[in-house]
This record gives C-alpha cells, sequence and structure tokens, in this order.
C-alpha cells in the first residue's frame, strides 16, 4: 500500500515544478499554498458527504471522494517539501499506544 503513495508521490514532485498550462499539479503548485489548501478543504467536505451517503451501502462515491483527498493531500506534502514517508513513519510509531493515551500525550481531549 505504501508503494502505491510513494509512487504517486514521486509524480506529484516530478510534476509539481512542470509548465501549469500543462499539469494540474504544477497548475496548483504555481497558484500556492492558500489553493492547495482549499483544494484539500473541499475535497475533505466531500469526502465527508460521500461517507455519509455510504451509509446506505454503496460506498463507490465515498472511496472516489476519499481518492480526491489523498492526492489533494499529497500535493500539500509536497509544496511544504515533506512526504507521505513522513506521515507513515509517524503512523508506525502510534502501533502498539492505544488512540486515548496517543491523544492525551498531546493535551487533546
Amino acid at each position: 500500500m505504501s508503494e502505491t503513495l510513494q509512487k504517486l508521490a514521486a509524480i506529484i514532485e516530478e510534476r509539481k515544478s512542470a509548465d501549469p498550462d500543462s499539469s494540474y499539479v504544477a497548475k496548483l503548485h504555481h497558484r500556492g499554498l492558500e489553493k492547495i489548501l482549499a483544494k484539500v478543504a473541499e475535497e475533505a467536505k466531500e469526502t465527508i458527504e460521500a461517507a455519509r451517503e455510504s451509509e446506505a451501502g454503496d460506498v463507490a462515491h465515498l472511496i472516489h471522494e476519499t481518492a480526491d483527498l489523498w492526492f489533494h493531500t499529497l500535493v500539500m506534502l509536497a509544496k511544504l517539501d515533506t512526504g507521505p514517508d513522513a506521515v507513515l513513519a509517524e503512523l508506525e510509531k502510534r502501533f502498539g499506544i492505544s488512540g486515548l493515551e496517543e491523544k492525551a500525550s498531546r493535551g487533546q481531549s
């Protein structure tokens, strides 16, 4: 699974400096972080709406929207000169720690 994220991250990294007229990723990077964040927020909202619809049993729309959200999140990470490896390492560190303990360690309730 992480191979897919790493492959996609490499493609995003490669395209972020391309001509904005030839690449959606380049166009987002050219427009700046705020535009990318707006796309992440838009996709998060659409994912939430699709999840609510999925309670009826059809998850195809949810899968599609989640893929869009993950893609735009990877674009955001690339804009900030990082990638999925750092996120996957953070998730790896959390194995063996209860979610409640992890959240408490950050001072959140």
